[in-house]
């Protein structure tokens, strides 16, 4: 008899999924401080994402604007903390397109619908596309991606 606790939280085996499931993250509110650290990281010093007085009297889009690549990340975070942990092997690209901006004080959620699941050569492992909408706080899609990622299959008995 085994003693130790199940290991909650670990992701998706490509075979548990199948074409259409639907599946929702949690949330994450956009920080200042997530933009700014993410600007300042990626090098990222246009006058939108670093001057408040032109964002103020210039920029089309008001508010604090996130750019589309913070937004990516973390919708990725949401999406893998969600599905994959363990479990996925390899981000093998994307398709995307934005939809809409998300500024300071927004909150997003990820909506993953599973598109195709297929195995792959070895035949522990699948190769799964999905679907991921990305929302804010009022439901409008501000963000639509459809990641290729290659799964870990379910170990055997």
């Amino acid at each position: 008899m085994n003693n130790e606790p199940v290991l909650l939280g670990r992701g998706f085996y490509w075979q548990d999924l199948t074409v259409g499931d639907r599946y929702r993250t949690y949330g994450r509110t956009v920080t200042p401080s997530d933009i700014s650290a993410f600007v300042n990281l990626a090098g990222m010093i246009e006058v939108l994402f670093t001057d408040a007085e032109y964002r103020r009297t210039e920029a089309a889009i008001k508010g604090n604007p996130s750019p589309g690549a913070l937004v990516f990340a973390l919708a990725e975070g949401l999406s893998l903390n969600a599905t994959a942990q363990e479990t996925g092997l390899a981000f093998l690209g994307t398709t995307m397109s934005i939809k809409g901006p998300v500024v300071e004080g927004d909150t997003i959620t990820v909506e993953i619908e599973v598109l195709e699941i297929r195995q792959e050569s070895k035949g522990d492992r699948g190769l799964v596309k999905t679907r991921n909408t990305v929302r804010n706080q009022r439901g409008e899609s501000v963000m639509v991606y459809e990641p290729l990622r290659l799964m870990l299959g379910r170990p055997e008995s």
